[in-house]
């Protein structure tokens, strides 16, 4: 069904916001949400007017973990170990104070040290509310896809007992700029660019455990509704990025997520 294919977004006009959906360069507002019942408003925007903003207000953020092989050996070796690929799901959480949308500026904090690095993540938005979700019905849960950028400071991410700055800071999630649906994960390609300069590019499903599993294992013991995010992982080792750095993530048929890195002031 990909040439059904619809993109969604949340954006604000002054100081109204609501979802819209976008057609060619204009975006109609509607009320409801994309993925629940909804009416068509009669306002139209021409896209380039409008401040996108993160697409989906998760009630729960799903990150998942290590979840592609060349990332996990590049990570090891980094830190001079053998590489330990996971044998089953690995399920993190991240905080929706880190969210920020496509074109904010990713603030890097005054203390934060050099290895401070994007990655490139596909980004599942849960469309239905559902428990114990087979494996094979999984996909029937997703309403859309996005992109995410889950920003690392790799020094805290080593040194402290928790995530809680290292990937949660404020500003350290980028997603957006839209959500798109009806699109098959298995046919993209990420490619992410740092000041116009590709420097990685992998096939998106080449994940050790895919979308579905992820999906069933998740609602074995966490009820998924709609509008929640499972941001699935990224491949490549990562470059640092500094203050004044542009990072693009473009993923097919969804589009490009940019964002510059500014020094907190």
């Amino acid at each position: 069904q990909a040439h059904m294919s619809t993109k969604w977004c949340r954006f604000q006009v002054g100081d109204k916001v609501s979802f819209g959906k976008i057609e060619g360069d204009s975006v109609i507002a509607i009320d409801g949400a994309p993925w629940g019942q909804h009416t068509m408003g009669a306002a139209r925007h021409a896209l380039s007017s409008v401040k996108l903003l993160i697409p989906t207000v998760p009630s729960t953020f799903y990150c998942v973990g290590i979840n592609y092989r060349e990332h996990i050996i590049a990570s090891a070796k980094r830190r001079g170990v053998e590489p330990v690929f996971p044998e089953r799901p690995d399920v993190g959480y991240r905080a929706n104070n880190a969210l920020c949308a496509h074109e904010d500026p990713i603030v890097k904090p005054k203390d934060s040290g050099e290895t401070f690095q994007y990655e490139g993540e596909l980004v599942a938005v849960i469309g239905k509310q559902g428990k114990k979700i087979p494996q094979d019905k999984a996909l029937d849960y997703v309403f859309g896809w996005t992109i995410g950028n889950d920003v690392s400071e790799r020094t805290w991410q080593r040194g402290d007992r928790t995530m809680w700055r290292a990937k949660n800071a404020d500003s350290f999630k980028p997603m957006g700029p839209w959500i798109v649906t009806g699109l098959d994960y298995r046919n993209m390609t990420t490619v992410i660019r740092l000041n116009g300069e590709e420097v990685d590019r992998f096939a998106t499903a080449n994940m050790i455990h895919d979308v579905e599993l992820y999906i069933s294992e998740i609602s074995k013991y966490c009820t998924l509704y709609p509008g929640d995010v499972l941001w699935m992982g990224t491949d490549g080792s990562p470059r640092n990025m500094k203050p004044g750095d542009v990072c693009e993530i473009d993923i097919t048929g969804i589009g490009t997520l940019r964002n510059k890195v500014v020094a907190e002031t």
